[in-house]
């Protein structure tokens, strides 16, 4: 019995001599207040802006951040299921800010705002996070914008050439093709050296799901990431989904890599950050947006750039989409962005209601870049496109009053009529820059001048499976990328021959 005695003994001293004394500390909260997402507790007085909260339940951990820091309680979003959380549960702050996982496993990945799969692949294998908010590049590191981006959309890359770094809006009402100038943008980067990042913001989950497919369908999931904040989702997700995007679009930035991003839309966007600012009390301004929301945008697409050579060369090029109501563009959020932006494609639903798609309006739609984010051989063919486009559309309103024309008109209308056919174009069908000047040079060097309006479209289509069964020529635009004499008599005995096949032309 002695025995047993002194062994406890013993084994209590030496439990008390190997003691070691740890102190942690923690910064604890209490919710005061849960609803519709927004929880505001007390007791964390040194959170962080954005700082990722743990609110402690009885159904396990919830997620949350911190959004509005007040002098006696915090505000904060809540990323999960919000009604497993009740007045008076435990907050404990991480010390962390919101972040994102980011790196090649993102690659052809379909993810919510949290990089948390969607696509039932399994988890994303990468041990590298980014902070989803980031202070925008300086003007130091930054160069001027003179690479394309070849959208494959035929208006677009002659009137309205967007340029690696830039930001162009793509804006007008609903149901006009917003998106699939987007899609189509995607499609044709395969090839070009682009990793691109799809961001739904609001959007239909059976939308996304049929641009997944197309996209796989086309090759394009190979360099693409889809962000999808869902119609379903809270309006927390839908607020963090565009940065969370950026930031995962930041990681091949800074390795000197050109990124393409969409967001669709910045509309449903503005309207979740209203909805989550208005239930955190702050004060409503202007169609009850609250006075931030200029910034909300500005900090977000200032992230898009294009940086020099000693930062890496890399490049954001964001497409962000905003949807007009009765094209109202003087609209609170449209003006906004359109501030923001280097541009800005304009849909219009005459246009589209006339069958003219894309729909864009050479009239109202501009890129501040211009010229320089076009190759030298589209330059000169595209030189003097927008200003006929545009002209067309003000002779053709007038041209129907009155039947005597002059000859300078008639031939600016028969152009122009041509020119409109051939910027009609198929979605899902981006087309080839040497495929575009082509068909540019043929119409601006009236080679389709004895083409019946009604059969262009066929012309056209004729011309390009010449043009690759003769493939030559397309290959030294493409090698080239500006016209010389050679490649200019090399375009115009291509034109010539194949017009010698076609059949239907007056002679």
């Amino acid at each position: 019995m002695s025995s047993t005695k002194d062994f406890i003994i013993e084994q209590l001293k030496a439990d008390i001599s190997g003691f070691k004394a740890e102190i942690s500390e923690k910064s604890v909260g209490k919710v005061l207040k849960v609803s519709d997402g927004i929880a505001l507790i007390s007791g964390l007085a040194e959170a962080m802006m954005s700082e990722i909260l743990t609110f402690k339940t009885e159904k396990g951990e919830v997620a949350g951040v911190a959004l509005n820091l007040e002098e006696n309680q915090v505000g904060a979003i809540i990323l999960g299921d919000y009604t497993a959380i009740k007045e008076g549960d435990e907050v404990h702050s991480t010390k962390r800010i919101l972040e994102v996982p980011v790196g090649e496993a993102v690659i052809g990945r379909v993810l919510n705002p949290l990089g948390e799969p969607l696509d039932g692949k399994g988890k994303v294998e990468t041990n590298k996070f980014y902070p989803v908010e980031k202070i925008a590049p300086g003007v130091i590191t930054r160069t001027s914008v003179k690479e394309p981006v070849q959208t494959g959309i035929k208006a677009i890359d002659a009137m309205i050439p967007i340029g690696r770094g830039q930001r162009e809006l793509i804006i007008g009402d609903r149901q006009l093709g917003k998106t699939a100038i987007a899609i189509d943008t995607i499609i044709n980067q395969k090839g070009q050296n682009m990793k691109c990042i799809y961001v739904a913001i609001g959007q239909k989950e059976s939308k996304v799901a049929g641009i997944v497919a197309k996209l796989q369908e086309a090759g394009a999931m190979n360099y693409t990431t889809i962000v999808l904040a869902g119609a379903s989702t809270s309006a927390s997700l839908l607020y963090i989904a565009p940065y969370a995007g950026c930031a995962m679009a930041e990681y091949f930035l800074d390795k000197g890599e050109d990124v393409l991003i969409i967001y669709d839309d910045l509309s449903k966007h503005a309207v979740s950050y209203r909805e989550i600012s208005l239930l955190l009390r702050r004060p409503p301004g202007r169609e009850a947006y609250p006075g931030d929301v200029f910034y909300l945008h500005s900090r977000l697409l200032e992230r898009a750039c294009k940086l020099n050579k000693d930062f890496g060369g890399g490049s954001i090029t964001a497409l962000p989409i905003i949807e007009t109501q009765a094209g109202d563009l003087s609209a609170y959020i449209p003006t906004n962005v359109i501030s923001i932006t280097d541009g800005q494609i304009f849909l219009e639903p005459d246009l589209f209601y006339k069958g003219n798609r894309p729909a864009v309006n050479a009239g109202l739609s501009v890129s501040r870049v211009g010229s320089s984010a076009q190759i030298k051989a589209m330059k000169k063919v595209a030189g003097k496109m927008r200003l006929e486009a545009a002209q067309y559309r003000e002779l053709a309103a007038f041209a129907q009053f009155g039947s005597d024309l002059d000859v300078d008109t008639k031939r600016k209308l028969d152009r122009g009529q041509r020119l409109y056919e051939i910027f009609k174009q198929d979605q899902y069908q981006p087309l080839s820059v040497a495929k575009q000047v082509l068909i540019y040079y043929a119409l601006i060097n009236s080679f389709m001048d004895d083409v019946p309006v009604d059969r262009v479209r066929e012309f056209e289509a004729g011309l390009y499976k010449y043009a690759d069964l003769n493939d030559a020529v397309l290959k030294l635009i493409t090698e080239k990328k500006e016209l010389d004499v050679e490649i200019e008599n090399k375009i115009k005995k291509l034109i010539d021959d194949y017009k010698a096949t076609v059949d239907y032309l007056m002679k």
